[in-house]
């Protein structure tokens, strides 16, 4: 079976640091996959990898078994992978339904145009329905983002995610800053989002990665020290001395 992901010696430096380290990662089609480490591990250097933020010092990535390695994020977007951000990413003026609507227009190919009306194209609106059902906020659809509670800006976010139709959702600290009812609600949601699709996430709340991982990475200074179960990552010393008996993580 061809990964949905496929990284082969990746590795980025910046100037004479390295912080990515030849990782060599298969990361199988429908599964969800969890990357984890301490503070300074590379997590999210290698989300900008694999998204197309960054382009890598060496090495490869694939989605599909396809060369994507080098791509602006938009063309790996629209070959069917998108990402969230650690920072709320939104339109805080635009409504709930307009900033859903942005990312199916952006991923259908619409440009910018002063003289077609969006509101009226029916296919558009008919997704955009389907999106806002899906994340639980039709109520919500006319309210601006700005104006949404934090945990209902992530939800929205991940809205936007999965607005294009991805089949490969990449989660960047999901349930950041969240209590524990929203946290309980976001994992719930994550969940069903991500049936029948690839979930990759970074994520600080050990209870939400073995809540939903299929499989664990951990990286650790540039390198993945383990890839295994979430049983057997628990039972790995060398995982345990590097992060999972440390201080949960905030790398940026």
């Amino acid at each position: 079976m061809t990964s949905a992901i496929h990284l082969v010696d990746l590795q980025k430096s910046f100037g004479q640091t390295a912080i990515i380290r030849g990782i060599n990662l298969e990361i199988k089609k429908g599964e969800r996959h969890a990357i984890i480490g301490p503070n300074g591990a590379g997590k999210s250097t290698l989300f900008h990898l694999i998204s197309g933020k960054y382009e890598p010092t060496a090495g490869s990535v694939k989605l599909h078994g396809n060369e994507i390695t080098g791509l602006p994020p938009y063309e790996i977007y629209r070959k069917g992978l998108s990402r969230s951000f650690q920072v709320t990413n939104i339109f805080h003026r635009m409504t709930v339904y307009e900033n859903v609507r942005c990312g199916i227009m952006w991923n259908m190919g619409y440009k910018y145009s002063f003289w077609n009306r969006v509101d009226t194209t029916e296919e558009i609106n008919l997704k955009t329905e389907a999106v806002l059902e899906e994340i639980g906020m039709v109520e919500r659809a006319m309210t601006p983002a700005g104006l949404l509670t934090y945990a209902e800006q992530r939800a929205l976010e991940i809205g936007i995610t999965i607005a294009g139709g991805a089949d490969v959702i990449m989660l960047d600290e999901p349930t950041a800053g969240m209590s524990h009812s929203e946290t309980e609600q976001a994992v719930a949601l994550i969940r069903k989002i991500s049936e029948n699709k690839t979930l990759v996430m970074v994520e600080h709340d050990m209870g939400v990665v073995f809540g939903l991982a299929d499989r664990i990475s951990v990286l650790v200074y540039g390198e993945i020290i383990a890839t295994d179960t979430p049983d057997r990552i628990k039972e790995n010393e060398a995982v345990q001395e590097a992060y999972l008996g440390t201080e949960h993580d905030d790398d940026a």
